[in-house]
């Protein structure tokens, strides 16, 4: 009963968001890409994630492709006079050696451009990851509300700035 028990307990917490929606790519180690819901007719969605590189070379995360949006575009919002830019990020965003980027709401984050529906929360949305070194991961972004369930605020890099 006890090898039931703990099988069974392994399997759940094995499964669990928190696990699973966790991706790698060489070096790369993309960590709960997740999105917020958007109203029908919305032309963007925005998509949010952290990646991590353990290698030795710097690496750029340049776009990405999904079968449920036109177009996936790295951008950047910052505030300028307190008034609120957004801007695609040419060239895309350097994921340096030995570290981590976290695109999030208030910084970086994907522009999820022309989606085909709204997204609604409890939603998976494919796509591709594209990179300029090491290529290509496909990942699914849990459509969650402002702050994914997964999300510590006491993380480093991980606040949600809103």
């Amino acid at each position: 009963m006890q090898k039931i028990s703990l099988a069974l307990v392994a399997a759940l917490v094995l499964s669990s968001p928190a696990f699973a929606h966790e991706y790698a790519l060489g070096a790369l180690k993309i960590g709960h890409p997740w999105s917020r819901p958007n109203p029908p007719g919305a032309p963007t969605a925005v998509g949010f994630l952290t990646v991590t590189n353990t290698g030795s070379a710097p690496d750029k995360l340049v776009g990405g492709s999904s079968p449920d949006v036109g177009k996936i575009e790295v951008h950047e919002m910052s505030m300028d006079g307190g008034v609120m830019k957004m801007r695609p990020v040419v060239g895309g965003i350097v994921i340096a050696p030995g570290k981590t980027v976290a695109l999030q709401p208030g910084g970086y984050h994907l522009m999820l451009i022309g989606p085909g529906h709204p997204f609604k929360i409890g939603e998976h949305i494919p796509a591709t990851l594209k990179f300029e070194h090491a290529g290509e991961i496909k990942v699914e972004f849990y459509v969650e509300g402002d702050t994914p369930k997964t999300q510590s605020h006491d993380m480093p890099g991980m606040k949600d700035m809103h």
